[in-house]
């Protein structure tokens, strides 16, 4: 992948009323983001050294737009009018995961608007930690193929994908091979894993970039499947990976299944740019109100 220069966001990207606005005009109580990324203050530090530095899983400019201290990136987003978000979080290696949660947990408890989340590896003990995870309260995963460098299918984590299934408690998956391929991602392993785990509810980070179609398939195919927006569509992401124009139609069809995520806060543009590439696919104003709100609404029960 050829490294691209990432643009500065506009005064209208950034500011709080105009993302207010949008939800408005729709007559929306607000928007729900079901991928924003709060995790511990030196973990987070350290995945922005790792953007700073043009990390070969990234390999391009990524300057963070919102790089503030925690509290003030909650306060971002009630300023935005987000009613509900995640705090995606997730090991690079075993050992890691059930501090994480224990971590989330707390920032949910102290963080009303947040949808408890939690994580998990291929790893002995999994299935424990995941189990305990559910049983206090999580109502989301965060699972990262790319970062964590595993399988899916791994046999450590076939217990936890049964459990979550039997709960109905959604997977966010970065399982696509976007910004760069990595030995475990794309549609392939993730076809198998649905294979045998079809009540699972899967939802595709970054509507699967760059492998759009395969896992559009894959939701169409599975009824619990859905795909987050994080950073499709913007101006930014349809420079290396535009979404097909032929597919749009299926973003129609599909419109029940297709959730907001913005990957706040390290994005390289302004918030309200996801909106905005959201609204220009010409969709319409019902497909925005059930993409910003009312399928995580219903996904989560909220």
């Amino acid at each position: 992948m050829h490294p691209v220069a990432a643009e500065e966001p506009t005064s209208s990207e950034l500011a709080g009323p105009a993302v207010v606005r949008f939800w408005e005009r729709l007559g929306l109580p607000g928007i729900i983001d079901v991928h924003t990324h709060f995790m511990p203050d030196r973990v987070l530090k350290k995945v922005w050294a790792y953007f700073d530095a043009a990390g070969p899983l990234t390999g391009m400019a990524w300057p963070i737009t919102y790089r503030h201290d925690e509290d003030e990136r909650v306060a971002l987003l009630r300023e935005f009018g987000v009613r509900h978000f995640t705090s995606m979080l997730y090991p690079h290696k075993a050992g890691m995961a059930a501090w994480l949660n224990e971590w989330a947990a707390d920032f949910a408890a102290r963080t009303p608007e947040c949808l408890h989340t939690a994580t998990l590896f291929p790893e002995e003990g999994a299935e424990a930690y995941v189990r305990e995870a559910v049983e206090g309260g999580a109502r989301v995963f965060k699972s990262h193929l790319q970062v964590g460098a595993y399988d899916a299918n791994d046999a450590l984590l076939d217990p936890v994908w049964g459990l979550l299934a039997e709960a109905g408690i959604p997977v966010v998956m970065h399982c696509g091979s976007g910004p760069a391929p990595g030995k475990h991602t794309g549609p392939e392993p993730i076809g198998r894993l649905l294979a045998r785990h079809p009540r699972l509810r899967l939802v595709v980070a970054h509507m699967g970039m760059p492998e759009y179609t395969d896992f559009l398939d894959l939701a169409e195919r599975y009824g619990e499947v859905s795909l987050d927006t994080t950073m499709a569509f913007t101006d930014f992401s349809e420079r290396f990976t535009p979404f097909p124009v032929g597919e749009r139609g299926r973003l129609a069809s599909l419109g029940d299944r297709i959730l907001l995520g913005t990957d706040f806060p390290n994005i390289p543009y302004g918030y309200g740019h996801q909106l905005d590439a959201l609204e220009r696919l010409g969709l319409g104003d019902d497909w925005l109100r059930a993409v910003c709100y009312r399928n995580a609404e219903r996904l989560f029960g909220l």
